[in-house]
């Protein structure tokens, strides 16, 4: 399941994307969390990951607030839930290689878990920022 997490950091890449300043201007995150009736504490902490993981770029103090790094088109949607998310895996096994499970030889299930998350891989980095945004 995708957490508000993940879905939020979304919701405000779009924001970022349809009310996209000039060349040097930065959004409030203020004004994203009125319009996406989110909660601006909440948002900070996510808008923080989000800088750290190269998504936005932040500016503080007067004219500040966050804006895009790159153009909607250049952001798979799969980026930006797996860097909130963390891996997109239907199953422990596979979510890391360091899990250890006793029946990876011989599990009868793991290629079909296996053929689902390259599924929603493709799926979700198939598709871009760009496809969400009404234009």
């Amino acid at each position: 399941m995708i957490s508000t997490k993940g879905r939020y950091a979304i919701r405000v890449m779009i924001d970022l994307a349809e009310n996209e300043p000039n060349e040097v201007g930065y959004i409030p995150l203020k004004d994203i969390a009125d319009r996406q009736g989110i909660s601006k504490k909440y948002l900070e902490s996510i808008v923080k990951e989000m800088v750290a993981g190269g998504l936005v770029k932040g500016a503080s103090g007067k004219g500040g607030g966050y804006r895009l790094c790159r153009k909607p088109e250049e952001y798979p949607v799969g980026e930006i839930l797996e860097l909130m998310e963390g891996k997109l895996s239907s199953v422990a096994c596979l979510a890391s290689s360091d899990f250890d499970c006793p029946k990876r030889g011989e599990c009868k299930t793991l290629p079909m878990w296996s053929e689902y998350d390259n599924m929603i891989h493709e799926y979700f980095y198939g598709k871009k920022l760009s496809d969400l945004i009404e234009k």
